[in-house]
């Protein structure tokens, strides 16, 4: 054998190196999916519920968990706990605080939880930051939902006719859209809060206890009304809240509350406030999940976008599943937090005054 020159030797030792971190990386690699396999096995995974049954964050959640397990390794059994309250509040302090980090619990809640630590900080409780996104199932376009009989018929009726709205309680959007629109936009919505949750308020309207209600998303209400386009129905979506609009209520020429919007800064309020649409169906892990198992997660709802069953059930239902991923939520919620100070302050004041 010839002898090689000394770089020669640096080159060789170079590829061993190389190839031998290659065979390392993928070596881990598949052993951190083969230890998240294992992992499930046989595990039951929580999704905590930041709401009352029967509302569009339980229902999507029930949704979710009857098709999710086939999509993660070794099918971990999946259970439902709601934990409403303080618009969300409890059940994301006791994900961020006590709940297992080991890959088997995650909850969903309103995202003005989110939003809540920009706007509040000496409540503070806990870094959104900090939290681990898995997925967000859906945005949302939120909604005022109104009886046909209301006196208040139109958006520019809202600026002279009052409309007696239900809540549930300060920090969920049924009760901070409604109240932050009344202070920046000039609309007379009077709001009666302490219901427990969105199927209570729906049966109040049924029983004329009050005309409406704000901030619910679309597709909670096509569930819980599924007529509801229909001119005969008691009741009808009065107007969009987004500054963009769903492409079925454009469509049918539902306005945008919007539209009210006097100037430019105070679009850009409204829209920090409505960015809550775009997360409207969160699913969040606690921080120190290990990446293995997050990663896990992550995929399993790509996929179940393009499950079939799954499909099929979320139409049944009048929904649908459209994933974004959670990678981006953690972009997205980044990119909130760095929104100008001026923007921020200004709804801080008005959710100050609530």
């Amino acid at each position: 054998m010839g002898r090689k020159s000394s770089s020669g030797l640096q080159q060789t030792a170079t590829g061993l190196f190389f190839a031998a971190g290659l065979i390392l990386a993928s070596s881990s690699g598949a052993c951190a999916q083969t230890a998240a396999s294992e992992f499930f096995k046989g595990k039951t995974l929580t999704i905590g519920v930041g709401a009352a049954t029967g509302g569009g964050l339980d229902t999507f959640a029930r949704l979710i968990s009857r098709h999710l397990s086939k999509h993660i390794p070794g099918a971990p059994n999946i259970v439902i706990a709601n934990m409403p309250g303080a618009g969300g509040q409890i059940v994301a302090r006791y994900l961020y605080n006590s709940a297992p980090r080991d890959g088997t619990y995650m909850a969903t809640f309103f995202p003005s939880v989110l939003l809540a630590h920009m706007l509040k900080p000496d409540e503070k409780t806990f870094d959104p930051t900090r939290l681990q996104y898995v997925a967000n199932a859906r945005p949302e376009i939120s909604v005022c939902v109104s009886r046909r009989d209301a006196k208040a018929q139109t958006l520019a009726d809202l600026k002279t006719t009052e409309l007696l709205l239900g809540g549930t309680t300060p920090g969920s959007q049924v009760v901070d859209y409604p109240a932050i629109e009344t202070l920046l936009l000039g609309v007379k919505f009077r709001l009666i809060s302490g219901y427990r949750g969105t199927r209570d308020i729906a049966a109040a309207i049924e029983k004329n206890e009050v005309q409406g209600i704000c901030g619910i998303s679309w597709s909670t209400i096509k569930v819980q009304y599924p007529d509801i386009m229909n001119p005969s129905h008691h009741a009808k979506v009065l107007l969009q809240e987004d500054l963009g609009g769903d492409k079925e209520l454009n469509a049918a020429g539902v306005p945008l509350m919007g539209a009210l919007a006097a100037d430019e800064e105070t679009r850009a309020v409204l829209g920090l406030l409505y960015a809550q649409n775009v997360l409207a169906r969160p699913y969040i892990a606690p921080p120190g999940v290990p990446a293995d198992r997050l990663a896990v997660l992550r995929k399993a709802f790509e996929t179940l976008e393009h499950d079939g069953g799954a499909k099929a059930d979320a139409a049944k239902m009048r929904l649908a599943i459209e994933p974004m991923t959670g990678a981006d939520m953690q972009k997205f919620v980044e990119a909130m937090f760095r929104t100008p100070a001026p923007v921020v302050e200004k709804l801080r004041q008005a959710l100050a005054k609530k």
